[in-house]
């Protein structure tokens, strides 16, 4: 599927959209709009709620979003449903990609950071919320959140990897049990004292 698939206010309530939802729609896009631009619509106006809701309800997308240059935009958030990749780094309000993050650098959003598959940086990642990615979280240095984390797979990170107070790290949610090892592997300077799932391994070479 491609971002721009056509939606209309019809098809929105065919998926359940809630009522305001509905009116917003209809007042910013009363022909109806393609889906990647309803997503960033979202982001412009800060609508994270409208714009995940759209983002899991309809899916991902083929697209790739590539930035050439370091995004530094600390109210702006980003909304896209497919690939988006950062060829230095991005310091936004959000980050929410239907499929996978890549980052040469850094990752840092106020709030949170989600991927339909992989999230992947050069350097650290950190949210003021939580970190979610249905495959595997890597950072070259150290991955950091307000909230929880939560990985399908496995999670990497050069230096530490640090939920917030009485929040947990979970790795191996879509791994069977048996498969942590192999599939799952959380590693990292030291082991992060509220992990829940996943099979650590002490990272080598911590110097």
């Amino acid at each position: 599927m491609e971002g721009t698939f056509f939606i209309t206010l019809d098809y929105l309530k065919q998926l359940g959209a809630c009522r305001e939802g509905q009116r917003e729609f209809q007042r910013v896009f009363p022909d109806g709009g393609e889906y990647q631009a309803i997503l960033d619509r979202c982001a412009d106006e800060g609508r994270l709620d409208f714009g995940s809701w759209l983002l899991n309800h309809i899916g991902a997308t083929n697209d790739v979003r590539i930035y050439e240059e370091k995004i530094d935009a600390p109210n702006r958030g980003i909304i896209f449903a497919g690939d988006i990749k950062l060829k230095s780094g991005a310091n936004v309000k959000f980050l929410f990609s239907g499929e996978s993050i890549e980052a040469g650098e850094g990752i840092q959003a106020g709030e949170g950071i989600k991927a339909g598959w992989g999230i992947k940086a050069g350097r650290g990642i950190e949210a003021g919320e939580g970190i979610q990615a249905g495959e595997g979280i890597e950072a070259g240095w150290g991955i950091e959140a307000g909230r929880g984390i939560k990985a399908g797979c496995g999670i990497k990170a050069g230096r530490g990897i640090e939920a917030g107070k009485d929040f947990c790290v979970f790795a191996g949610l879509n791994i069977k049990k048996s498969e942590w090892p192999i599939f799952a592997v959380v590693t990292a300077k030291e082991k992060p004292t509220n992990l829940i799932s996943g099979y650590w391994k002490q990272r080598e070479n911590t110097l």
